[in-house]
Parts: C-alpha cells; sequence; structure tokens
C-alpha cells in the first residue's frame, strides 16, 4: 500500500519564509490513493450527518375531514367519505417520510483508514503546507494575515495538536477556513478543501 521512496517537504514560518524540511511518513503520505474508499468515506460523511427530520402528515393526522362530503348515492359523483382522503388536495400522505429514517453508514476500520491515507497522499502532492507553529491573537485580521502570507487560496483546512481560544476566535469568521484539531481529523473535510495546512507537531503525531 505505501511507496518506499522518502516524502520530504518544506516547512515554513507565518510569513511563508522556508525556514527548515521535514519528512512525511510514508505509510499516511505515500500510498496509491484509492478512490472507491474515498468515496465510500465521503459519502458515510453525508449521510451520518443528515437530520433525517422530515415527516409529512398521514390522513389520521390532517385536520378536518370528519363529515362526509356528500351522500352516498345519487349525486352521479364518486363515493367518498373524508376530504381528507390522500386522492383529495389537502389530504393525507400515503408514503411520505414518517420522521425516522435512518440513513446512517458504516465503514469498516481498514477501508476509513486506507481513505484517510489516501486523502492525505492526494494532499501530499498538490494542496500540502506545513508551517512551523501557528499562533495569533483573537482576531480575525491577524489570523488572515498568515493565510494570505502563506498563498492559500480557496478553501483552507487548518489542522493542529489542540486548538486553543485565540485560534478559535481568529478563524471563525474566515468562511474558506475550517480550523481542526488532529483527533477530528477527517476525510471528507480534507477531500472539501483546496488546501491542508498543517503544524509541524501535527505531522510528527501522524500516524
Amino acid at each position: 500500500m505505501a511507496e518506499s521512496k522518502k516524502i520530504t517537504v518544506d516547512v515554513v514560518n507565518a510569513t511563508g519564509a522556508k525556514v527548515s524540511t521535514i519528512d512525511l511518513n510514508s505509510k499516511v503520505f505515500g500510498v496509491k490513493p484509492n478512490d472507491q474508499a474515498i468515496y465510500h468515506a465521503v459519502k458515510l460523511a453525508n449521510a451520518n450527518a443528515r437530520q433525517a427530520t422530515a415527516k409529512t402528515k398521514k390522513r389520521s393526522e390532517v385536520s378536518g375531514g370528519g363529515k362526509k362530503p356528500w351522500r352516498q348515492k345519487g349525486t352521479g359523483r364518486a363515493r367518498a367519505g373524508s376530504t381528507r382522503s390522500p386522492i383529495w388536495v389537502g389530504g393525507g400522505t400515503v408514503f411520505g417520510p414518517k420522521g425516522v429514517q435512518n440513513f446512517k453508514l458504516n465503514q469498516n476500520r481498514k477501508e476509513h483508514q486506507l481513505a484517510m491515507y489516501s486523502a492525505l497522499s492526494l494532499k501530499a502532492k498538490k494542496g500540502l503546507v506545513v508551517i512551523d507553529e501557528l499562533k495569533t491573537d483573537k482576531k480575525t485580521k491577524s489570523f488572515n494575515k498568515i493565510i494570505k502570507a502563506l498563498k492559500l487560496e480557496g478553501k483552507t483546512l487548518v489542522v493542529v495538536s489542540k486548538v486553543d481560544t485565540n485560534l478559535m476566535h481568529a478563524a471563525h469568521n474566515l468562511s474558506n477556513v475550517k480550523l481542526l484539531d488532529l483527533k477530528h481529523l477527517n476525510v471528507y473535510d480534507v477531500m472539501n478543501a483546496r488546501n491542508l495546512l498543517l503544524t509541524a507537531d501535527v505531522v510528527k503525531e501522524v500516524k
């Protein structure tokens, strides 16, 4: 699954200047991407995020319709017992959602692991940036300055070992930036971002 060649990337600081290099774990960042595993992981994430609260009313739940619209015989019209019949406008729904749908999906551990390795390997080829450390105050302007200095355009996923209060507040108002700690790293967010910004300590912790 893993490629044997060594993968080395530059480590930059908050101004975008190169300060050192770091070796990536080839078992994580150097595998041959498996599109099917990635597809299953993304599909799982979308399915499990569904609230599944859609519900329609059956004929017994629609208000009104207690009185028979017209007498049974002699009118020349079809028999009708209630204006809330499913064939009437404003009537109940027969096979609508009940509000208890379960769209949850599962993916076995090995396939999910392969999907994560595949996603990270794709980003290692294009879109991965490693920064020595990521520190800022609570101001969004300060954090956005770092993003611009690193020339990260489009959606950017920022992964740190631990999200502190300053980072959380600084990144909150940037619509194109999503901040995660390492334990919440997932395939969907990696694939949904154009850029992946990792701190050097995260690269060392990734296994």
